[in-house]
């Protein structure tokens, strides 16, 4: 049987999954204490405030142990699983503990002991300190001198007990102050006592100045504020648990709450809203779903509104920029990653489709298709999150006409599709059942002015009212 060491154990930290991400909660465990794994082989599934992420060992071994149980947070770079990588012919054993040393005990010289070296002293780290030349200076004050403090010493321990202190000298009578007949008068007239008078004439005799002086109300004195009270600790609220479930902020809802935050008090958000007539746009969507070009894609309106705002903002190119704070300045993306607002179930996360703006109609068509199955299965990658330029939001897919969609960081437009329905419409001079949707985009107005915002938005509704434009605008 041979015994593992402690050299032969591998820690398999946690890793930064996505750019800067400093936690993630283990969802689940792949493997337990004793089981083989291979390099590559899944160990855990964890889940970092952007998505759920499958992570994979790096080295063949047997696992020795899990740090962390399910549903723990844990810190980016804390290890959380051991593996034996010595072949694991001794994993399940605890390593051997080392003999104690015989302790060796060497006598020392008295001489060489006592004997205390006069330079530098031995401490934990270094040389130690050199030792100090410096030398008290002498204290000042009245000496004693040296027969009286023996004296006085051999007293106390003969045990007769400090000599007691010679008694003060009488204070000698104190005498008249000086001052002249009229100041003497000026003083009894102010009530003032000259002997308390500082003199300030020549060879000590009071003056008029002095008594007025004295005269004079003493500055009044500010009392110190009082101490503040410290106040009373806050009562320890209670909670009807039986009424309230309280759940713990983390993962996506925690991530999404710190992004909307810092987007909502730090970009000044302005929402424009424009109703749109989209009856020949719902048309296309019917006739492109029986084209061959487009057979076994997912064509729906939401495709046709992101190739909407894709020519819009090839039109508007000054919309596509980001608000850099720390350099003060404007950046203009000669690319468009086009984010698309999804909702899973651990909350709402938004992918982007990488360079958007390069892609034909079928292109775009996959890749939407490929980013909402992925979003519903809970498989989005991190890197699938960063790097959005726009975003649009469908929030119709709810019924609702409309919102005021908050700015994704780091973005400067996000588009809110609202519920497309039947509506009374005047077309052609005539009140007829048309399809209506109404469009929302929130802008940055640090870096869009309201005239690009909304030439941005009007280009997008007149695409959609007359899908043609498709092609003559593109």
């Amino acid at each position: 049987m041979t015994t593992m060491t402690e050299a032969s154990v591998r820690e398999f930290k946690m890793p930064d999954v996505g750019e800067g991400l400093t936690e993630a909660e283990i969802l689940k465990w792949y493997v337990q204490p004793g089981d083989q794994v291979t390099d590559g082989q899944v160990v855990c599934e964890v889940e970092t405030a952007k998505a759920a992420v499958e992570l994979p060992i790096p080295y063949d071994g047997v696992v020795r142990a899990l740090h962390f149980p399910e549903g723990t947070t844990v810190d980016v770079g804390t290890s959380i699983i051991a593996v034996d990588v010595s072949g694991g012919a001794g994993a399940a054993e605890a390593p051997a503990p080392a003999a104690a040393p015989a302790a060796e005990t060497t006598a020392q010289p008295a001489a060489e002991t006592e004997k205390k070296p006069e330079g530098r002293q031995p401490v934990l780290v270094g040389y130690g300190v050199a030792a100090s030349s410096t030398k008290r200076r002498p204290r000042k004050g009245p000496q004693i001198p040296v027969q009286e403090a023996s004296t006085a010493i051999q007293t106390e321990l003969n045990g007769h007990g400090p000599a007691a202190p010679a008694a003060p000298a009488p204070p000698a009578a104190q005498e008249r102050p000086l001052a002249k007949p009229p100041v003497r008068k000026l003083a009894k007239d102010l009530g003032v006592d000259l002997a308390t008078v500082t003199p300030t004439g020549p060879d000590g005799i009071i003056t008029r100045e002095d008594v007025h002086a004295a005269a004079a109300p003493a500055p009044e004195v500010v009392a110190a504020p009082a101490p503040a009270r410290t106040p009373a600790p806050a009562p320890v609220p209670t909670y009807d648990t039986a009424r309230e479930t309280r759940v713990p902020v983390k993962g996506v809802r925690k991530a999404t709450a710190t992004a909307m935050v810092g987007s909502a008090f730090t970009a000044p958000h302005v929402t424009e809203f424009v109703t749109v007539d989209v009856t020949r746009t719902m048309k296309l969507v019917e006739e492109l779903k029986q084209d061959k070009d487009m057979q076994g894609l997912r064509v729906n309106p939401l495709l046709l509104i992101a190739k909407a705002l894709l020519v819009a903002i090839k039109r508007n190119p000054e919309v596509n920029a980001s608000w850099d704070e720390a350099n003060q300045e404007i950046v203009l993306k000669h690319y468009v990653n086009l984010g698309i607002a999804a909702a899973t179930p651990r909350g709402l996360i938004v992918p982007n489709i990488k360079d958007a703006h390069t892609k034909t109609l079928p292109q775009l068509a996959e890749s939407l298709g490929e980013l909402v199955a992925t979003a519903r299965e809970g498989k989005t990658s991190p890197a699938a999150m960063q790097g959005g330029t726009v975003t649009i939001t469908n929030v119709g897919v709810f019924g609702v006409d409309t919102g005021t969609p908050i700015l994704n960081p780091g973005e400067s437009a996000i588009l809110a599709v609202g519920a497309i329905k039947l509506q009374p419409w005047v077309h052609k001079g005539k009140v007829k059942p048309r399809q209506v949707t109404t469009l929302a985009l929130s802008f940055d107005h640090r870096l869009v002015d309201g005239e690009l915002g909304s030439k941005v938005l009007a280009d997008v509704a007149a695409i959609l009212e007359q899908p043609k434009r498709l092609i003559t605008w593109a």
